[in-house]
């Protein structure tokens, strides 16, 4: 059976994300309430948090991987949740998500790990889904002899790499990306993040960022969203946020690991 080809979705002028009320419970355990956060087409988002501030809850909510308590999450004006199967992979075409582990294939290769996304969304033939998969190594900068590696063979940055350009592979408008400079040294990390910056400005990318590193913010994040006291409580530039007065803000940006120098 021939796979469907997926319609785009009447969006031209919504916001990529819209989340209002959300709410996130866990029995007793309320990890969000009132959460509101508007993600602007074409920004590079940065989210921030405390451990145990819900970042990972957030991510798993809009990606529609764990259903909210209560509350609205539009994707690209569509309310998650509540569209019919063919509007829900419409969105998932639109998007793309690199994990914190990179959560590639173990029995796949580099190029087979890319071209699973265009299996599943396309009808391209093996031969054309490769061919693009190759273009997509060269954009996320990987060298074509990797293409038959399998992930095993790969190093950290490699890795990384490798489901970067799967996130890539649909030619997604909005890309997750879970704390992706983890585990790479600081000559690596500043090489991804050169590398995202890049590809948002050439590709026109909204990018939805968890991370911890204050580098990453720095270098590449149009605004922050810090998530504590089970909400969004500041969401603006780094410059906006090096003068907040909020405990947890102000600890972060100005304590002993913080690049602010009072």
């Amino acid at each position: 059976m021939k796979r469907k080809v997926l319609a785009p979705l009447n969006d031209e002028n919504a916001d990529p994300i819209v989340i209002t009320g959300l709410n996130n419970s866990f029995g007793s355990n309320v990890v969000h309430e009132n959460l509101d956060l508007t993600v602007k087409r074409g920004e590079i988002l940065g989210i921030v948090g405390g451990s145990g501030s819900g970042k990972t809850v957030l991510l798993r909510s809009i990606l529609g991987l764990q259903k909210p308590t209560s509350g609205d999450i539009h994707i690209f004006g569509h309310r998650l949740y509540e569209g019919d199967e063919t509007t829900t992979r419409q969105i998932q075409a639109k998007t793309g998500v690199l994990f914190q582990s990179g959560a590639l294939f173990s029995t796949l290769t580099v190029a087979e790990n890319i071209m699973a996304p265009m299996m599943e969304f396309t009808r391209l033939s093996r031969r054309e889904a490769r061919a693009v998969a190759l273009l997509k190594m060269s954009m996320a900068g990987l060298p074509l002899t990797a293409a038959d590696l399998a992930p095993s063979e790969l190093s950290g940055g490699m890795i990384k790499r490798t489901a970067l350009a799967r996130a890539l592979a649909l030619d997604a408008q909005l890309l997750f990306l879970d704390e992706p400079t983890a585990g790479l040294d600081p000559i690596g990390a500043a090489a991804f993040d050169n590398l995202i910056r890049e590809l948002a400005g050439s590709l026109d990318l909204t990018v939805f960022m968890i991370t911890h590193d204050l580098d990453s913010l720095y270098a590449i994040c149009d605004e922050i969203a810090v998530l504590a006291d089970r909400h969004v409580v500041e969401k603006g530039p780094v410059s906006q946020l090096e003068k907040s007065t909020h405990p947890w803000i102000h600890e972060y940006f100005h304590g002993p690991r913080g690049r602010v120098k009072d």
